[in-house]
């Protein structure tokens, strides 16, 4: 089992944030992404339903997803809401280090020579300017 995960969770669009917002301010979570007017159609107690929701989409630490799915299905207005959890297999190392909430040390890009050389062309005719 990998490290993290991605979850899909799907609810009416005037509550997704607010429950994003509480899986992050909680813990249970580092980010959740929120896709407007995504277009449902499903079957509910034998009838066909539509309607527009917002997607969900949380990632997490896996040691994190029982109680995360057990915190949707307590503040979540569904009766059965939409919890489908996945691994992340692979990835940029420095975002997942940061999902499992490791140090991150971000490196600045270094400048090639022209960039160097420009700079300096620059500096030294403003400092001309003085």
């Amino acid at each position: 089992m990998s490290e993290h995960r991605i979850t899909y969770v799907t609810a009416p669009s005037e509550v997704a944030e607010q429950i994003a917002t509480t899986l992050v301010e909680d813990g249970l979570v580092v980010c959740v992404n929120i896709v407007e007017q995504v277009r449902t159609i499903y079957k509910w107690e034998g009838s066909v339903e539509k309607s527009y929701e917002a997607l969900m989409i949380i990632k997490t630490a896996a040691d994190k997803t029982d109680e995360l799915i057990e915190k949707v299905r307590e503040i979540h207005p569904y009766e059965v809401p939409e919890v489908i959890s996945f691994d992340i297999t692979a990835g940029n190392q420095d975002y997942l280090d940061w999902l499992s909430g490791k140090e991150i040390v971000v490196e600045e890009a270094l400048l090639d020579d022209d960039e160097d050389e420009e700079e300096g062309e620059e500096e030294e005719k403003a400092e001309a300017a003085d």
